[in-house]
């Protein structure tokens, strides 16, 4: 059964930092593309950034540029999201996305609040 655990989300002041976590389990991690998406409410599900299975190359949404930045693990089956000088609008639910071919699985997603 393949499953994505999502964690680490939570509440953090504007500028703040924050890193997500995607643990994965029952399918070969490794070959696996691995992206972030997010859902604010009342908002369509955007992609945020996404990682090829190797971790050679990365993909950024234009709103996070310069301030997020992915990563995995592949030993670990753990993909990560880095987030820093978080703003407001950056609140949403992140979800773990894996895509191999036509082949997709979603994690639950994690909360994230950027608030004072």
């Amino acid at each position: 059964q393949v499953q994505l655990v999502e964690s680490g989300g939570g509440l953090v002041q504007p500028g703040g930092s924050l890193r997500v976590s995607c643990a994965a389990s029952g399918l070969p991690f490794s070959l696996y593309v691995m992206s972030w998406y997010r859902q604010a409410p009342g908002k369509e599900r955007e992609l945020v950034a996404s990682i090829t299975s190797a971790g050679d190359s990365t993909d950024y949404a234009d709103s996070v540029k310069g301030r997020f930045s992915i990563s995995r693990d592949n030993a670990r089956n753990t993909v990560y999201l880095q987030m820093n000088s978080l703003k407001p609008e950056d609140t949403a639910v992140y979800y773990c996305n894996a895509r191999l071919s036509y082949i997709v699985y979603w994690g639950q997603g994690t909360q994230v609040t950027v608030s004072s």
